[in-house]
């Protein structure tokens, strides 16, 4: 599945919902359905700067795809991480490179995120990119 379809799955998923506490809760059952990380990862170097809760992120390259674990300790911070894992992990880094993530405008998630989360979730694509780059780089 491509980034883009991903993305459209996404926006489908919440389109059936009106009110934001239901699309909150969806958030936080879409983080409470994400596997754990591995202790292990949860390293001062996998921390994300710019995000008020913890958000550790793992990459793993293989395969010519790159593939993110991620865990909070913030539930709808954990819902949030696991959609962006969902949408760009299993991907090469240059499609998530060349990736608009038009789902987070298009589901309302910016404009319903308090401005910390915002700056948060602007923290977590741009560390994702990083990776992607790096082993971009490296590859």
């Amino acid at each position: 599945m491509t980034i883009n379809e991903t993305q459209d799955e996404i926006i489908e998923e919440f389109a059936g919902f009106d009110d934001w506490m239901d699309k909150y809760q969806l958030l936080i059952d879409m983080g409470n359905e994400q596997e754990p990380l591995d202790e292990r990862y949860k390293t001062e170097q996998n921390l994300i700067d710019g995000c008020q809760s913890r958000v550790w992120l793992q990459a793993d390259y293989a395969d010519g795809q790159l593939n993110f674990a991620a865990e909070s300790d913030a539930l709808i911070v954990k819902g949030i991480v696991a959609l962006l894992i969902r949408v760009l992990s299993g991907h090469t880094p240059q499609e998530i490179l060349d990736a608009d993530l038009y789902f987070i405008e298009r589901i309302g998630l910016r404009e319903h995120l308090s401005p910390t989360r915002s700056n948060g979730l602007a923290a977590m694509v741009k560390q994702m990119r990083m990776y992607a780059l790096a082993f971009a780089a490296k590859h």
